[in-house]
């Protein structure tokens, strides 16, 4: 079983949007649903670089702001057309926290 953290309130993150947290492996974009559901994933587009946490989050997919790629959220693949993945990783709530895959935060670089 995959060790957590809490991360932030639920509250934190808008329905419909994203937030960022930076992490030792690299900046985690968290998006919330319009149903509550939460999802992390890199926030960088494969195709151009996109802030993914800018982009539009509908039902459970985000659209790239840059070039309208669009992934899902619980698998990180892009849709449609589209051929690319964006690394996704284990996120959870529970009593209205985030919680986020430890190993995220603990990873250290050789720096």
């Amino acid at each position: 079983m995959t060790a957590m953290i809490d991360i932030a309130a639920l509250d934190d993150i808008p329905r419909q949007g994203a937030r960022v947290v930076k992490t030792p492996l690299g900046c985690v974009a968290l998006f919330r649903t319009a149903t509550d559901e939460v999802f992390a994933m890199e926030d960088r587009c494969p195709h151009k670089a996109g802030p993914l946490s800018e982009g539009i989050v509908h039902g459970s997919q985000v659209t790239c702001p840059l070039h309208g790629w669009v992934f899902d959220l619980a698998t990180g693949r892009a849709q449609g057309a589209d051929s690319g993945a964006v690394r996704t990783f284990a996120a959870r709530t529970e009593g209205g926290r985030v919680f986020l895959d430890a190993t995220l935060l603990a990873a250290r670089s050789a720096a």
